[in-house]
């Protein structure tokens, strides 16, 4: 009995570009594929600057889309989107009163969430289409995607340049650049909402991940989910994942701010002090082994479990999304910043470059099956 060993096409690191439709108004929109030799693939669509899909392998090889979104262009247009794998801006997270007071001046922004202003207003940098265009470094791939946001837009003061540039390389790490510049000070918190499901998107829960936050302290909110001001301690609190710990171990416990918010969607202050190289946070899906860490330079990460998705629409594949299917690790600097004294300042000067980077960082990093034993 003999064997013949068989190679199989190697995966490549590469970046492709193709149609994903059409805005109401004729505009094109695209949707890139970045993939690299570990079988892992990047889907990005330009309207919102979007991460569309995530394709990762898990600890058997096996492949799976394990972000929330929609299968077409249409349903992130529709009413059912909850800013899945945006970008967000002028700025992430809640502005308490949809005001802000810039160097002495009032503005008043767009309010979208009762009296205050949530990712950005209503016509947020989600619901925008983003300038693209790709590049191949050589041991990265990416998609760099730029935007101009003209003074007054949703009520923010000064014209903001923005740019996000997305990397992908062959150690599953996907980098995510912004930066931004103006002509008036102006507020400016950029982040990204991709919800994520280790299992897979589509399947009913994440609250068996295995879930680690870096993080001593967080933000405590108030009944409109604003900041109160504190940087509060989450030891001997629901809210503690300095050791890991199941999501669903303490997302119903009678603790206010759990019940003000129907589970985690809170603000918690990394302890990595902007360090780059240092573990935000990492999510482990035990039965699957994949896993998820994060890196950033922002000082916080709003941990979000999908608490308020709907669940009665149909998404990619065919798939429903019911409450606390998908979380969120979104890389930020603290909401309702601008009105408190006490929080590190988000205001951007003319002359000055906002800077951030977030990495995720997927698991298993297995090495691609390039051979097989074939017959006998």
């Amino acid at each position: 009995m003999s064997e013949t060993l068989t190679e199989t096409p190697r995966p490549a690191l590469a970046v492709t570009r193709e149609p994903f439709g059409q805005m109401p108004d004729g505009t094109p929109i695209w949707r890139y594929r970045m993939t690299n030799r570990c079988r892992m693939t990047v889907e990005l669509v330009t309207y919102g600057a979007r991460i569309h899909a995530v394709h990762v392998p898990d600890m058997h090889g096996n492949s799976e889309d394990i972000t929330l979104g929609f299968d077409s262009l249409d349903g992130y247009l529709g009413e059912n989107d909850a800013y899945f794998g945006a970008t967000i801006g002028r700025y992430a997270n809640r502005i308490g009163g949809a005001r802000v007071d810039v160097n002495g001046t009032a503005h008043e922004l767009s309010a979208n969430e009762g009296a205050n202003t949530l990712h950005g207003g209503q016509h947020g940098f989600d619901s925008c289409v983003w300038a693209s265009e790709s590049f191949d470094a050589g041991s990265t791939v990416g998609v760099e995607m730029t935007y101009f946001s003209p003074d007054g837009e949703m009520g923010f003061p000064g014209n903001l340049a923005v740019t996000v540039r997305y990397t992908l390389d062959d150690a599953n790490r996907l980098r995510l650049h912004y930066s931004a510049v103006c002509d008036r000070a102006t507020p400016v918190n950029l982040t990204n909402h991709v919800y994520f499901n280790l299992a897979g998107a589509g399947m009913p829960s994440v609250l068996e991940h295995v879930a680690t936050l870096n993080a001593s302290r967080f933000t405590p909110v108030n009944e409109a989910m604003i900041p109160t001001g504190a940087l509060e301690s989450v030891a001997y609190t629901p809210l503690d994942f300095m050791r890991p710990r199941r999501i669903g171990d303490a997302i119903d416990d009678d603790h206010e701010q759990l019940i003000r918010a129907g589970g985690y969607d809170h603000n918690w202050v990394l302890d990595t002090e902007g360090d780059i190289a240092r573990l935000a946070a990492r999510v482990i899906e035990p039965e699957s082994g994949r896993g998820l860490e994060m890196f950033t330079t922002e000082p916080g990460v709003q941990f979000y479990t999908g608490n308020n998705l709907p669940g009665g629409f149909v998404a990619k594949n065919d798939k429903t999304y019911p409450p606390r299917s998908g979380f969120c690790l979104e890389a930020q600097r603290f909401p309702d910043a601008p009105n408190q004294a006490d929080f590190p300042n988000t205001i951007l000067s003319p002359g000055e470059k906002y800077s951030q980077t977030t990495i995720y960082r997927f698991l298993p990093d297995l090495p691609p099956a390039n051979t097989f034993l074939d017959g006998p």
